[in-house]
């Protein structure tokens, strides 16, 4: 795994993009990439999206976990995977959040993180 600050930011694109994909395969819901990196330090890209009962919260984030793990990606920390509502998973220079989508209205981290430039991911791209 990588140290934190130790990717560039073409790396973290495309793992957020790899992010993304491997979220719709589970089909989730309303997939957007928010890049970070002009207004904060804390992580380059926040991948969101929603996944609409426990099963297919659990489902897409196992699948995340599992397909990266296969090309030796592991999240540096993962939290919320016991009540399933709002996973996220944190690879450093990408933070992956999983929601419910009462979870995901109430926090709206879109509208938090404004300034953000918002890609939509679906599987038409």
């Amino acid at each position: 795994m990588r140290e934190p600050g130790r990717g560039s930011g073409t790396d973290s694109r495309l793992l957020a993009e790899r992010i993304a994909r491997l979220s719709l395969e589970k089909k989730a819901l309303d997939v957007v990439i928010l890049d970070l990196r002009k207004i904060t330090s804390i992580t380059d890209f926040f991948v969101i999206c929603t996944g609409e009962t426990d099963v297919q919260v659990k489902a897409i984030t196992d699948h995340i976990e599992e397909e990266l793990e296969k090309e030796n990606i592991r999240a540096w920390h993962r939290e919320g995977y016991e009540y399933l509502r709002w996973v996220l998973l944190d690879y450093v220079d990408v933070v992956a959040h999983v929601f419910q989508p009462e979870t995901r209205a109430y926090y709206s981290l879109e509208s938090l993180w404004g300034d953000a430039e918002i890609t939509e991911v679906s599987d038409e791209d």
